[in-house]
């Protein structure tokens, strides 16, 4: 079995068409048409069902493109940690953040990074709360921000990097503008503009709600937080959210005002797969992140 083979064979089940995934691979279809039948008469098993131009992976296809794709990430991965333990300051991080950590948290962080370590490559890749724990348990990516940390997942270790609240944000004309703080039983009333159900912060704010005997009128739901900002600043509805989504500025004709009572906080941290060893690179960047938070910790103490 040869790695060419693999890789024409993940190539063709992924695209379900030989034609295109020569297309893909930049080679002769009769090239790829060759390896998958000397890669059939081998393992003595049919892998594809031809129909037509077409093919569709038999059961036994499927089993094996699973194995496969975690032979082929395993040796990328043994590819690139003998480049980058040659050089770890120009290896590459795939990393995932949800929307709420992406217009600060996760840009300070690489801005401070690339000043000391230029060289590293990043793929960034926004996802939801879940999507990125199962992208990390999967190899899709190496690590992820996110809030708040998980502590049930044994698949996956991390750090809690920093706690922060969660604050009220109202239409500048609403009745409770003038006020600095409130209580959240003050808008068990109002409409909301939240995450929908699913989402780890709707969960945070349904939560919160909770301790106060009411359930949240949601009025719009959004997956962008900016998206939700911006019905705030419409006027039509209050929210809760992070309250790092607004440290450069408000949106227009809002207003900020601090929860007293339920305190409503999420920690947010930094994960990695708790089964697979990090490479150089991704390491150099694992323990700047946590070193940069304990030193921020400690100047704003």
């Amino acid at each position: 079995m040869e790695l060419r083979q693999i890789q024409y064979f993940i190539e063709v089940a992924k695209r379900e068409h030989v034609t295109e995934a020569a297309l893909a691979l930049h080679v002769a279809q009769s090239a790829v048409s060759r390896q998958i039948f000397n890669l059939e008469e081998e393992l003595g098993v049919n892998l594809f069902i031809r129909e037509g131009r077409n093919v569709r992976l038999t059961p036994i296809g499927k089993i094996f493109l699973e194995h496969m794709e975690e032979a082929i990430k395993v040796i990328e991965n043994a590819r690139q940690e003998v480049q980058e333990y040659l050089d770890p300051e120009h290896g590459k991080i795939r990393i995932g953040f949800p929307s709420s950590l992406a217009a600060y948290t996760l840009p300070t962080i690489i801005s401070a990074f690339r000043e000391q370590y230029p060289n590293v490559k990043f793929e960034l890749k926004q996802s939801s709360y879940h999507d990125l724990i199962s992208g990390v348990i999967r190899g899709d990516i190496d690590m992820a921000l996110l809030g708040p940390l998980p502590i049930q997942e044994k698949k996956v270790r991390g750090d809690i990097l920093f706690t922060e609240r969660l604050v009220a944000l109202l239409p500048i004309h609403h009745p409770l503008a003038n006020k600095r703080t409130l209580n959240l039983n003050e808008l068990r009333e109002d409409s909301f503009i939240l995450f929908p159900k699913g989402f780890v912060l709707r969960e945070i704010v349904d939560n919160a709600c909770k301790q106060f005997s009411f359930e949240p009128k949601v009025s719009f739901e959004g997956e962008d937080i900016d998206a939700i900002k911006g019905l705030v600043s419409a006027g039509l509805g209050v929210t809760l959210i992070p309250e790092v989504t607004l440290v450069d500025s408000l949106p227009r004709s809002t207003v900020k005002l601090t929860v007293l009572e339920p305190q409503v906080t999420r920690t947010v941290g930094v994960i990695i797969p708790a089964e697979r060893k990090l490479l150089p690179a991704e390491k150099l960047f694992y323990d700047f992140v946590r070193e940069f938070f304990a030193l921020l910790g400690q100047f704003q103490k």
